[in-house]
């Protein structure tokens, strides 16, 4: 597994990080906690020591997941990123929207980052994750009633008390980037990122690079799109968000399926799954500092993990890119 440094910080993620947003059953259709904890336990003895959740996956399950499954290994060889800034567990006067927590029960959730709200949500997640300092947190979404420096300054005085080591955003435009930065020094940006979506590549990316920050690629198997297993016909489960994307009509699976289909004798030939030789994709892609992938077990961890075994040379990467550039989805 190989280490990338987070922008100018010192800290340094396993370029296939545990992404915990299924693990906490939140709009992916429930969840098994015990094969989710199993599964963070086979990536940490394949290399994979970085875990991302958030207070939101799972309305506060997904830390707990996390917490359990790192409570034997020293805090020191573990990096945990979380989030801030969606709650659904105060009543605000901003805009929410309505969904569905894990036992089917309505829930209001706002996109909202004051100042005493950051703070407290701090303490939750430091209580659910069983630690008392975060690696790299992180401001969830854009929040459009709080002034950008407001939030920044709050995280600030966190990383003055210790409880986070450094600072990053997610979803953020290169332009808040940069309103951001006028607060607080942020080492990354955490975006998504596939094969069928890379609108980044026009100004996120740029930006980035030329301002060492480093891109958290999620969703970079589009949410299972790109691992080969979705055929036309698939039907979801109950609460399974993907079912109303347009990524996921017959006629992408079909067209997804035919690309795919092109990649199989070069995964074959390096004794690779398709979605391992996507990853290393996405993990050549200037800027991509690690991606943030999905498990729901221990051989869907494992399988993620093996990732760092595959390499691509220039001539490879390039063949991928002009096929995936003859791929056109419908948006209905």
């Amino acid at each position: 597994m190989k280490y990338n440094q987070i922008g100018n910080s010192d800290l340094k993620v396993s370029e296939i990080t545990f992404g915990a947003w299924a693990a906490g059953g939140w709009m992916w259709g429930g969840n098994e906690s015990k094969d989710a904890i199993e599964g963070i336990r086979a990536g940490y003895d394949l290399g994979v020591t970085s875990i991302d959740t958030a207070p939101i996956y799972g309305m506060g399950v997904s830390e707990e997941i996390v917490g359990e499954a790192i409570k034997d290994i020293p805090r020191d060889k573990v990096q945990i990123l979380t989030k801030f800034g969606m709650r659904w567990d105060a009543k605000l006067d901003t805009p929410g929207f309505r969904s569905k927590d894990n036992d089917g029960n309505d829930v209001e959730i706002h996109r909202y980052a004051g100042k005493e709200s950051i703070i407290k949500e701090c303490e939750d997640s430091l209580r659910r994750l069983k630690t008392d300092y975060i690696d790299l947190y992180q401001i969830h979404w854009p929040d459009k009633t709080t002034p950008v420096n407001e939030s920044m300054e709050a995280v600030a005085k966190l990383i003055e008390q210790g409880k986070v080591r450094y600072a990053g955003v997610c979803n953020y435009s290169a332009e808040l980037m940069k309103e951001a930065e006028q607060t607080l020094g942020i080492v990354s940006n955490q975006v998504p990122y596939s094969m069928v979506k890379r609108g980044i590549e026009e100004d996120v990316v740029p930006y980035c690079i030329e301002n060492n920050k480093s891109i958290l690629a999620y969703s970079p198997l589009e949410r299972g799109l790109l691992t080969g297993k979705m055929k036309p016909g698939h039907r979801f489960s109950a609460g399974d968000h993907r079912k109303s994307i347009y990524f996921y009509n017959d006629e992408n699976l079909k067209r997804t399926g035919a690309f795919l289909d092109k990649l199989r004798p070069m995964a074959k030939e390096k004794r690779a799954t398709l979605a391992q030789l996507v990853l290393r994709w996405t993990l050549e892609q200037p800027g991509i500092t690690i991606a943030l992938v999905g498990a729901r077990n221990a051989a869907q961890a494992t399988q993620n993990a093996k990732t760092g075994d595959i390499s691509l040379i220039t001539d490879e990467v390039a063949f991928i890119t002009q096929e995936l550039d003859k791929l056109k989805l419908v948006k209905e």
